[in-house]
């Protein structure tokens, strides 16, 4: 077993490297600075730095222990960063699906095939046999996707993703990551300061799902997988893509 230090250093250079990020980002803002600010549910306006930070500070912080991982997470934030940009109001894969088939590549679309295309390969980079491979994709894909569906509220994504993580501690250090990131920002989320908008919420996630592929053998990851999926079919038919 890894020992605790390895869980402490990971959580404290996810910590410190999202609120670095953060920080940064909140001073100098790249690009157009109204690309960086949405309205939340309650009519505020809140900034969207959150999400790159979290998906920055949680990929530095796997990356020298799962590549891999870091790879899912950085995917999962490339994908998320476009549909916060070019996001319609269109809900459910059906809706996207459809889109697609008529010629028009939502962003829903994009994050569907880019996330889960990057959570297989990650999967595959992760484990050995074909068939713990495939499901390690499954995985980290619908952890991205889950984290992402309760993301409607401030700081419940944040807390999800502690909550998911703690666990997973005790098998490896790994699971520190999503938990370092998610808690540098969670008190500005839940002060309606910032979001982790389709940036951070499906780059945690894709954290989580990568601790989750790593420290567990076929059963987990079946029985990972197969709430996951429930957790998908549910949010799809209550159009909460």
């Amino acid at each position: 077993m890894t020992p605790a230090p390895g869980r402490i250093g990971t959580f404290a250079a996810a910590f410190g490297a999202t609120r670095l990020v953060y920080g940064q980002l909140r001073r100098r803002p790249p690009g157009n600075p109204d690309a960086w600010e949405r309205t939340n549910h309650a009519g505020r306006t809140v900034v969207l730095q959150g999400g790159p930070a979290a998906a920055f500070g949680s990929a530095a912080a796997v990356l020298p222990a799962a590549p891999a991982a870091a790879l899912a997470v950085a995917a999962a934030a490339v994908c998320g960063r476009y549909d916060d940009l070019r996001g319609d109001q269109r809900r459910g894969f059906r809706a996207h699906l459809g889109a697609l088939r008529g010629g028009e590549v939502t962003s829903g679309a994009v994050k569907l095939f880019g996330i889960g295309a990057a959570s297989l390969v990650a999967g595959a980079l992760l484990k050995e046999k074909p068939v713990d491979k495939l499901l390690a994709g499954v995985v980290i894909a619908g952890t991205a996707h889950l984290v992402n569906l309760v993301d409607v509220r401030p700081g419940r994504a944040g807390l999800l993703v502690l909550g998911l993580s703690a666990p997973g501690l005790l098998r490896g250090p790994l699971a520190a990551a999503p938990m370092g990131a998610a808690a540098a920002l969670l008190g500005a989320d839940l002060g309606e300061g910032t979001m982790l908008g389709d940036t951070g919420a499906h780059a945690l996630g894709a954290a989580v799902g990568s601790a989750v592929a790593v420290s567990n053998g076929r059963l987990g990851l079946a029985a990972h997988a197969a709430g996951l999926v429930a957790a998908a079919a549910w949010g799809e038919h209550a159009g909460s893509v």
